[in-house]
C-alpha cells in the first residue's frame, strides 16, 4: 500500500476503501466527527493500519505456503560477491517485481552449482514478500503433472490453475526427457503464458543447445522465440559452489 496521508481522517478513509467497505469510507469519519468524537480518530486509525498489517502478513503466508519455493534459498542466504556487479544490479532491479506487470520472462543460464536455482529462488521469495503469486518446480516434475493431466483429460484445468500465478519458476528445465508428448505438454504451457504471465527459467544448457529438449529444430525455434520475445536474460559465468568447496578444502 502507498505511504497512509498523514491527517487520520484521510488515513481512514483510504484504509476502509482499501478493506472495500465503500459505506464505512464514506461515512466513519464524518459520523465520528458529527458525533463529537474527533479525538478518537487517531485510536481508529492506528486499530485501522494494525488491521491491516495483519492482512498483508496473513496474504504473504498464504502465498509463501501455496509457491513451494525453497525456504532457506532468499537473498538473506545467497551470496552476492561473487557475482559480476552487473549480474548483481539485475538481480536486484528484478525484485522490485516491475518485471512481472510486463509479462516479462527470466532466463538464467549456468553450469550447475553456479548460484542460478538459488538466485532464482531467493527473487521468487522476494516477489511473494511484495505480494506476487509464485510457484516453484523442477522442470520434470511439472511436466510429468501436465503428462497426467493430459492423459486424463484435464489439461485444460491443470493450466487455468498455473495460469493464477503471476509467476512460474521452472528449475532445470535442460533435465526434461525427450518424449514427443512430454516436448508437447511442456511447449503448450509456455505458449499459454506467452505475453500475459511471467515465466522464470534456469537451464545448464544455452539456447544452442536447446534442441536437446525440444528436438524438433521448428519446436525450439518456437519455444525460443516465445521466451526471448520478452525477456531478461541472466549469466551466471561463476565458479561452481562445489568446485570452489573442493579447491578450499584442498588447501585447508
Amino acid at each position: 500500500m502507498s505511504a497512509i496521508e498523514d491527517d487520520p481522517r484521510d488515513a481512514i478513509t483510504e484504509l476502509l476503501k482499501l478493506f472495500k467497505l465503500p459505506t464505512a469510507s464514506t461515512e466513519m469519519v464524518k459520523r465520528l466527527v458529527d458525533a463529537g468524537y474527533e479525538n478518537a480518530l487517531d485510536v481508529v486509525r492506528e486499530v485501522l493500519e494494525a488491521e491491516h498489517e495483519s492482512r498483508v502478513e496473513r496474504r504473504v503466508q498464504r502465498l509463501l505456503y501455496a509457491s513451494h519455493l525453497p525456504p532457506a534459498k532468499t537473498f538473506d542466504t545467497f551470496t552476492f560477491d561473487r557475482l559480476p556487479l552487473p549480474l548483481s544490479r539485475q538481480l536486484r532491479e528484478l525484485a522490485k517485481g516491475e518485471f512481472v506487470d510486463r509479462a516479462t520472462n527470466v532466463l538464467a543460464f549456468g553450469l550447475p552449482g553456479t548460484g542460478k536455482s538459488h538466485a532464482m529462488c531467493s527473487l521468487g521469495h522476494a516477489l511473494v514478500q511484495a505480494g506476487r503469486s509464485v510457484y516453484f518446480v523442477p522442470t520434470f516434475r511439472l511436466v510429468q503433472e501436465l503428462l497426467i493431466a493430459k492423459r486424463e483429460l484435464a489439461l485444460p484445468r491443470l493450466l487455468r490453475k498455473l495460469d493464477k500465478f503471476d509467476v512460474l519458476i521452472l528449475d532445470d528445465i535442460g533435465y526434461v526427457q525427450q518424449a514427443a508428448d512430454e516436448i508437447e505438454v511442456l511447449f503448450t504451457l509456455l505458449a499459454e503464458r506467452y505475453e500475459r504471465r511471467s515465466v522464470i527459467i534456469t537451464s545448464n544448457l544455452v539456447f544452442s543447445q536447446w534442441d536437446r529438449i525440444f528436438q524438433n529444430p521448428m519446436t525450439t525455434a518456437a519455444a525460443i522465440d516465445r521466451l526471448v520475445h520478452h525477456s531478461v536474460i541472466l549469466e551466471f559465468n561463476v565458479p561452481s559452489y562445489r568446485t570452489e568447496g573442493r579447491d578450499n578444502g584442498a588447501e585447508t
